[in-house]
């Protein structure tokens, strides 16, 4: 199958929105179905997906282990999640857990609910990709798919339709994975 280097299925498995998009469980289907354009053949799309699966079992190469990365962030729901807390935290407060020290857990608020994603430092550790929304409510930047700090705040009422349902998503995936241990509050 022969394609333009910019709509390969490696770039688009390896963009910032399919990376997010594979957080919030989004199939590679659906992914390069969307992303893909109007002229590929359901086939095609199979066969994307199939190139993919084989690159992440054969992941000695760079395409291959950018597809595992990717497969990767797709962790299971968890089992063992304690029940919601509402305790409340200033956004002051949630600043302090960052990821910058590494004697505190890591937190990221979504619609004002704060989780608990220490499990995850190579997700949402100092230097990585998700950083950039660790210690803050960032609920407008997982809306808009945004990892630009400056879209990392919690004011999400400019989002239309398309990205309240991505932001309703990465809540939904936080619930499943990730202990609620407080709420932001003034």
């Amino acid at each position: 199958m022969s394609s333009s280097p910019s709509s390969s299925w490696y770039d688009t498995l390896t963009s910032t929105p399919v990376l997010i998009a594979t957080a919030v469980g989004v199939s590679f289907a659906a992914i390069f179905a969307a992303s893909s354009s109007s002229s590929k053949t359901p086939q095609q799309v199979k066969e994307q997906v199939k190139e993919i699966k084989n690159a992440a079992v054969n992941a000695g190469d760079a395409k291959g282990k950018a597809a595992q990365t990717g497969a990767s962030i797709m962790s299971a729901p968890a089992t063992d999640l304690a029940p919601p807390k509402d305790d409340p935290i200033s956004a002051s407060d949630l600043a302090q857990y960052d990821g910058s020290d590494p004697s505190k857990p890591i937190y990221i608020a979504i619609k004002g609910r704060v989780f608990d994603v220490t499990a995850k430092p190579e997700m949402y550790g100092q230097g990585r990709g998700y950083n950039v929304f660790a210690g803050k409510d960032a609920s407008k930047g997982l809306g808009m798919s945004s990892l630009d700090i400056k879209d990392a705040v919690p004011d999400y009422s400019s989002l239309n339709e398309s990205q309240m349902n991505t932001l309703n998503q990465w809540e939904s995936f936080f619930e499943k994975r990730y202990n609620i241990v407080g709420k932001v509050v003034p």
